[in-house]
């Protein structure tokens, strides 16, 4: 898949794309997984820049995810109803992007994984 920026996207694109964004906290930015906090004012944006590198969120959907997918969600947390899930599938490895928001309504984990 090629990002609007015309190139190929990877977890180093995605990575990359994502961090541009106002994270109130930094929890972790590693070679294959990086963890943050976002404010609620820029889940629209980053929405729309996952829709733009990864496609559709694959949770919540109507179809059930695939059991490579969920396996390694659920080694990440796994998901419940009102948290989303991006993943693109690049060959050998995917990408994965988890959002959960807080309660307090004002911030969001982000968590994007390559694997």
């Amino acid at each position: 898949m090629i990002s609007s920026k015309g190139e190929e996207v990877n977890f180093g694109v995605v990575k990359r794309d994502i961090k541009m964004f106002k994270f109130e906290i930094l929890r972790t930015d590693g070679e294959d997984f990086f963890e943050g906090v976002i404010i609620q004012q820029e889940i629209n944006k980053l929405t729309l820049q996952l829709k733009s590198l990864l496609g559709e969120a694959v949770y919540p959907s109507k179809n059930k995810l695939e059991q490579k997918v969920s396996r390694i969600v659920d080694e990440f947390g796994g998901l419940i109803p009102g948290q989303s899930l991006y993943y693109k599938d690049l060959g050998t490895q995917g990408v994965f992007v988890m959002l959960w928001p807080w309660k307090d309504g004002q911030h969001t984990t982000v968590k994007i994984i390559q694997r």
